[in-house]
């Protein structure tokens, strides 16, 4: 099972770079080898939450011929986001975009962070409870739990000043449910790893403009582009999960081992 991650491609009708930027992302995707059984996008999708930003968006992901979803971010609009996409997955939470995914060994919990007119995220009482019964539902089943926001803190003045309320409960019940793989997120705009709750939270790097920060000066937000990129979830019986990162415009493919007496 492959899953790919594209995160924070933000969208806006009036920036045609960034548009830009999630056409390669799928360009590339249509070029590799292996084909994704299914792609995840995992909030800002669109700078303004505008339904010509929404638009815009479908027809950039419509050369993907496998399953796509999608979740908000604070720079989305969840009424918009549900008009755009509808209902997604199933089990969803009414009201929000968070929903539920089977994909053959793997389930997807998918949650909904949006807090309207903040750049934080929230998790609150609906939105937990309803994760606490999925978690629940399939204690054998592997998991991966997606968001926007993600439950940690990086020691970035301004990245942790619009983080996630609700991390400390969202805390407890993944820990509490070790078939969690990992929890998946975007909005850092980089690709960060931190152990959570007894799993890791994995954040991808952003479409838009992924950054590298300056961690001498945390009171400030500092940071040196990089290129754009996303993550592969990349899932089997044998290997559990296993997460390969990947820029947007990487170098020729090329045969480093045939099979004979070579090693990197």
């Amino acid at each position: 099972m492959l899953i790919v991650q594209l995160s924070d491609p933000h969208i806006d009708i009036h920036h045609p770079e960034k548009s830009g930027a999630l056409r390669r992302a799928v360009d590339h995707l249509l070029s590799l080898p292996m084909r994704p059984d299914a792609v995840l996008v995992s909030g800002d999708c669109t700078e303004h939450g505008r339904p010509d930003e929404y638009a815009l968006l479908r027809e950039l992901l419509r050369p993907l011929t496998v399953p796509t979803y999608l979740i908000p971010g604070n720079h989305d609009d969840r009424e918009e986001f549900l008009k755009a996409f509808g209902p997604q997955g199933t089990q969803g939470l009414p009201g929000f975009a968070q929903f539920v995914v089977e994909l053959g060994p793997v389930r997807v919990l998918a949650l909904d962070t949006h807090c309207p007119g903040a750049n934080g995220g929230q998790l609150d009482a609906p939105r937990l409870g309803w994760l606490a019964e999925r978690l629940g539902e399939a204690p054998r089943t592997p998991t991966l739990i997606a968001l926007h926001h993600p439950p940690l803190l990086t020691g970035l003045k301004v990245m942790d000043s619009i983080g996630l309320d609700g991390t400390h409960a969202l805390q407890e019940l993944v820990g509490a449910h070790p078939q969690v793989e990992a929890v998946v997120a975007g909005h850092l705009h980089m690709r960060l790893v931190r152990r959570f709750a007894g799993t890791l939270v994995m954040t991808a790097p952003a479409l838009e403009y992924a950054w590298l920060p300056d961690l001498t000066q945390p009171d400030k937000l500092i940071v040196q582009r990089q290129p754009p990129g996303y993550l592969l979830h990349h899932f089997t019986p044998d290997t559990g999960l296993t997460t390969y990162a990947s820029a947007v415009s990487p170098g020729p493919w090329e045969t480093l081992h045939d099979g004979q007496g070579w090693a990197p």
